[in-house]
């Protein structure tokens, strides 16, 4: 047979006939998620992060470029850090069912430990949705499942926030430049200098608080369920009124929510 009636073998035959299941792009990719997730500060560069997976760094910038652009690392331009992105946390969101069915027990004996509804929070497609939610028996409280949560208006929402990377805060708020916070309640937060104040106290105390700032018979308490990198995979809550959600509650609610968190985040 001459070269002229030779037909090409795609990549995926060549593959098959081998017996080969890998592709080595896809596992640099994945060893530079890897790298990025377990490096911090000067490390997290492309340069350190290129010796780290053992690639030179035209391979690496390229890769990263490229995930970059799929929102599952993110660069800050100011000092050429990688950190994981969002697209990571709208993943685990599509595949949260198992975490939801997991957190129902720990919300369970949280909504009966405090007399609130407890509820779990995900991250799909850019939205934060509640997924889960339980009451204690005798708390009459409207169903919060399948909800879409206020980035700034909710505890919720703001513990989000607050544990993600800051750059990307104006996207998960759909914020334009120049753009202002809507307002819900007298309560709510409009200007991003005061949103950013919020949040820096939040991680600080590791839990978000809501006084009535989207509806103003919601108060509440939030904290994210983190994973190994410390990005927030869900969010627990509780919610009820104000008579019985009072300021002074705050402190003793948001330690048992966020230990709440941490059993989902170790099971």
């Amino acid at each position: 047979m001459s070269s002229r009636d030779a037909q090409p073998v795609s990549p995926d035959a060549t593959e098959r006939a081998t017996g080969s299941t890998h592709v080595q792009s896809v596992e640099r990719a994945a060893a530079l998620l890897r790298a990025v997730a377990a490096a911090t500060g000067p490390d997290a560069t492309a340069a350190a992060l290129a010796g780290v997976v053992g690639l030179n760094r035209t391979t690496t910038w390229r890769i990263l470029g490229t995930l970059e652009r799929e929102r599952l690392v993110s660069l800050d331009r100011e000092t050429g850090w990688y950190s994981l992105g969002l697209g990571l946390i709208d993943l685990a969101g599509q595949a949260g069912g198992a975490l939801a069915r997991s957190a129902r027990g720990v919300l369970h004996r949280l909504a009966v430990r405090t007399g609130e509804t407890a509820a779990l929070a995900l991250l799909r497609d850019g939205v934060l949705t509640y997924v889960a939610q339980a009451t204690a028996g005798a708390v009459v409280s409207a169903g919060l499942q399948d909800l879409k949560v206020s980035m700034h208006a909710t505890s919720t929402g703001k513990a989000l926030l607050a544990f993600s990377d800051p750059a990307e805060l104006r996207s998960l708020l759909g914020l334009p430049r120049g753009g202002r916070l809507p307002r819900h309640t007298a309560t709510t937060i409009t200007s991003l200098v005061d949103l950013v104040e919020e949040l820096a106290a939040t991680r600080a105390r590791g839990y978000a608080e809501c006084r009535g700032e989207f509806e103003t018979t919601a108060w509440g308490v939030s904290a994210p369920v983190l994973d190994a990198s410390r990005r927030p995979m869900a969010i627990v809550s509780i919610w009820g009124p104000g008579d019985r959600i009072t300021e002074d509650r705050f402190a003793e609610l948001g330690a048992v929510t966020m230990a709440s968190a941490a059993e989902i985040a170790a099971s």
